[in-house]
């Protein structure tokens, strides 16, 4: 009789241990989304901040490019007074696209080419742009990990009981998709 009592003991201790170790392994996960937006945040916020610079230092060049230029600000609003994580993932999109054009229509100006605060702005941005892309591909591959641990069993038992819900990765839009047209 004794012995079944150890046993069960036993057996119920492991068992807690195992529900608390997943508990804590998903809220670890979690997490480490959180933080992902928050670095994605900081790129976002990044870019913003150089966004006023270029435009500086391209409107003497580019006078018949103002609708761009207004249109790049407007978008650049958009992101730094966006209130949930869709509304910045879709004006992140817009001011994305809207700066491919003015790289694309900035090679019709050879003089803005050549002046050095364009360049080292664009450099900047570009590579703001390659840490934006870096940040979003790992908040992705943590999505995928959290969502398969909550999915899968027996973590989805520890996963329901306590509400853990999926997020969603980011996706690439449909005007993200499309190829940058420059007229001139």
């Amino acid at each position: 009789m004794v012995s079944t009592a150890v046993w069960i003991g036993v057996g119920s201790g492991l068992v807690l241990l195992y529900g608390i170790g997943t508990y804590n392994g998903l809220v670890s996960k979690k997490n480490v989304i959180k933080n992902g937006l928050a670095q994605i945040d900081v790129q976002l916020k990044r870019r913003a901040d150089l966004i006023p610079n270029l435009i500086e230092s391209v409107k003497g060049y580019m006078k018949h490019e103002k609708e761009l230029l207004e249109n790049i600000t407007k978008a650049r609003s958009a992101v730094v007074n966006a209130g949930s994580m869709n509304e910045k993932v879709e004006a992140d999109n817009q001011l994305g696209g809207m700066l491919k054009t003015l790289f694309a229509v900035s090679e019709n100006y050879p003089k803005l080419r050549a002046n050095e605060n364009f360049l080292q702005m664009q450099d900047e941005l570009v590579s703001t742009e390659n840490k934006v892309g870096y940040s979003r591909q790992h908040y992705n591959d943590m999505v995928l990990v959290y969502n398969t641990a909550i999915q899968t069993f027996p973590s989805v038992i520890i996963a329901r009981l306590f509400n853990f819900k999926e997020y969603d990765s980011f996706t690439a839009s449909v005007e993200d998709k499309k190829a940058v047209k420059v007229k001139f």
